[in-house]
């Protein structure tokens, strides 16, 4: 693909569109029915609607907010405005209104787009507030203006504006996920991210055949679907399609058939246990068959030998179990990745020895945002791969890992200081740890800021120490702590499946908030970390654990909309208890 020609995201997404014309592109669930939209027609929609923006007073440069779920919609407004000369912002829907007030503020806003009512009640008090009064609507929202109304007839300049679009000049500003506090906005060139696909295009290369089939369910604000769930499949000519939400997502895939999906390690956590309980379930001849395929298929995963009667048993089992799995995940799956957050080795070892292929990668907003990936065929399930076609990496000497390369942001939106602390001397600074093994791969120790420094002067990997506890069927959530302190301590949320069997047996109701002082739950919980304790060092190994009294979630502010735990939020609202633990 010439990456290197396209001047623009706009530029590159004409130029495809010019190529597959009528073929299928954006798909979306209507009434129970997948319906397709046209390479041509999206096309024709986004020349429309990028006239119709400079008719509102769209001036090049201008920031325009995109707060709906994943859809059509989002798409065409989001290259739209990139067509008009904008530049897009995108806010995720769970965003508070003081959190969307804060994104229209800081990006000085000019426009947004909202999808629906109920997002707009949120939504509209914030951009009143940010005073941006033009705000248009996906869906029907009285007192807004309509799509359709947005919608321009005279579409002959827009390719004129589009060639007037600089590769360097802004494309988007994506605000990061807000671990430690309020976003920030990363300001990421159309340079920047058209190197980024180069990059991945040339490392995906050996998988890519044919027509790709993407199934988008991760936010679009988020960069990493952003970039990969969307302007990727858009540069080798792919078809999308839109989950109806993370909840479908198990009907959804055999439904859509994908070739290729994007995913958090939270999810494929979450799947995993689901596996595991439904397995469970149904116990018996086919949990035996289940355990023997995953037995096997990790020892083959790790390259060791089978042996003839091993060897034999592994090609039934793939017959009889892996053939079913594939199924049901849409039986053309070329690669699940993994990006976002650290994916536990074990989890991906559980995937891969069920006969799909997982990807961890690793990148940060800062870099449009993929850094390194494992690539099919080369694969170390511990690591993140190497990096990418184009793109340096070093280790600096306190263990940090830096990057440089074309796919850098232009720095922090109106941010000197923060962009100064992370941007040094061309090298970004990312504020995670890692190391190079011999073959090149690289392998993320733990962020920076998160390391817990115990009393002894110890650098403790939390995110290590809480992979192995979420391995626990127990376990749904943890987050350790204890810095400044001589030993670690754990807030755990149970498993919910497991949860309803445990208040079952004890014909106690499966709430989570009245249990979490009960000390059976406490006393199996225990159990389940010192089943975990045995694989973590003197170190690491957790010496006294609170049940949390609500799951970790997005709603109550625990987790970023990346489902990364807030662990600022989650001290503070479990301050007491865990200063408890400490004695």
């Amino acid at each position: 693909m010439p990456y290197e020609d396209w001047t623009s995201i706009p530029a590159m997404f004409l130029d495809m569109a010019r190529r597959c014309g009528d073929r299928p592109f954006l798909w979306s669930k209507t009434d129970g029915e997948w319906r397709s939209r046209s390479w041509e027609d999206v096309a024709r929609e986004v020349r429309r609607l990028a006239a119709g923006l400079a008719g509102l007073g769209l001036r090049a440069g201008d920031r325009v907010v995109i707060a709906s779920e994943n859809r059509p919609e989002w798409a065409i407004a989001d290259l739209a405005i990139m067509a008009a000369g904008g530049i897009t912002v995108p806010a995720y829907t769970t965003y508070t209104a003081e959190l969307h007030e804060h994104v229209l503020k800081d990006s000085g806003a000019a426009l947004a787009f909202v999808s629906n009512a109920k997002l707009a009640h949120t939504f509209l008090p914030a951009a009143a507030a940010a005073g941006v009064d033009r705000v248009v609507a996906m869906d029907d929202i009285p007192g807004i203006v309509p799509w359709s109304e947005a919608l321009g007839d005279d579409t002959a300049d827009v390719e004129e504006r589009v060639s007037r679009v600089e590769r360097g000049s802004p494309a988007c500003f994506i605000y990061t996920s807000g671990t430690g506090g309020l976003p920030k906005g990363v300001v990421l060139s159309h340079h920047a991210l058209l190197s980024n696909l180069q990059s991945i295009e040339a490392g995906f290369r050996p998988i890519i055949s044919g027509v790709e089939t993407f199934l988008s369910f991760l936010p679009l604000s988020h960069a990493y679907e952003h970039t990969a769930g969307f302007f990727f499949p858009i540069s080798i000519g792919a078809e999308i399609r839109y989950a109806e939400g993370v909840d479908t997502l198990v009907s959804n895939m055999p439904e859509t058939r994908p070739t290729i999906m994007t995913c958090v390690p939270r999810l494929y956590e979450v799947m995993r246990q689901r596996i595991l309980a439904g397995v469970e379930r149904q116990g018996g001849l086919k949990k035996k068959l289940f355990e023997k395929a995953v037995l096997l298929g990790s020892r083959r995963h790790r390259g060791e030998a089978l042996g003839l009667v091993g060897s034999i048993q592994d090609r039934v089992l793939e017959r009889l179990v892996r053939d079913k799995v594939r199924a049901r995940f849409g039986g053309r799956l070329k690669a699940l990745v993994s990006g976002g957050a650290a994916l536990n080795p074990d989890v991906g070892t559980f995937f891969s020895a069920l006969g799909l292929t997982l990807l961890q990668g690793y990148g940060q907003t800062e870099t449009a945002p993929v850094i390194s990936c494992n690539l099919p065929g080369e694969v170390k399930m511990a690591s993140v791969g190497k990096p990418l076609p184009g793109v340096e990496v070093r280790i600096a000497d306190d263990g940090e890992i830096l990057v440089r390369g074309g796919l850098l942001m232009d720095g922090y939106w109106n941010n000197p200081d923060a962009t100064a602390e992370v941007m040094r001397d061309g090298w970004l600074h990312t504020g995670d740890i890692g190391a190079f093994d011999a073959d090149g791969f690289l392998s993320i120790t733990d962020r920076k800021k998160d390391i817990i420094v115990n009393s002894g002067g110890d650098n403790i990997a939390p995110q290590r120490v809480e992979g192995i506890l979420n391995l626990e069927p127990e376990i749904a959530q943890s987050m350790v702590t204890g810095d400044r302190q001589p030993h670690l301590v754990a807030l755990v949320v149970p498993d919910q499946t497991w949860l309803e069997t445990f208040a079952g047996d004890r014909g106690l109701e499966a709430d989570l908030a009245a249990l979490a002082g009960n000390g059976d739950l406490a006393a199996a919980v225990r159990a389940a970390v010192n089943r975990a304790n045995a694989g973590l060092t003197p170190l690491e190994k957790v010496r006294h654990v609170h049940v949390a009294s609500e799951p970790f979630t997005v709603e109550n502010r625990q987790m970023t909309p990346t489902l990364k735990i807030r662990r600022h939020v989650v001290n503070e609202l479990y301050a007491e208890a865990l200063d408890a633990l400490y004695g």
